[in-house]
């Protein structure tokens, strides 16, 4: 499993709609994606957006980042969206859980 930590801010003059069209595109496009694990997304009170995506490995990650259309959206976020990002591709040590019933 691979987790993705994309944290970024927005410029000033974002077009909030182009933007939340864009990212349930991009949803839409990865969570159809062979090997797309999950998706989640906080906003923090300083104003930084972290997305948290994982994927079942690299070779199905790959397919995500080259992809066309997710190739454009991240020329566009630059161009029009972000003032600043970051990614960090991780791999998990440990990973557990507690559910209670």
């Amino acid at each position: 499993m691979l987790v993705v930590v994309f944290r970024s801010r927005l410029r000033a003059d974002a077009d909030m709609q182009a933007l939340e069209a864009a990212g349930l595109r991009m949803y839409q496009l990865a969570s159809a994606m062979p090997g797309f694990v999950s998706y989640k997304d906080f906003a923090s009170q300083d104003g930084e957006f972290v997305s948290i995506v994982e994927f079942e490995d690299e070779a199905t990650l790959a397919a995500w980042r080259n992809h066309p259309e997710h190739m454009a959206i991240q020329e566009r976020g630059r161009r029009e969206f972000m003032s600043d990002y970051r990614i960090q591709v991780c791999t998990p040590l440990r990973d557990y859980a507690f559910h209670k019933e």
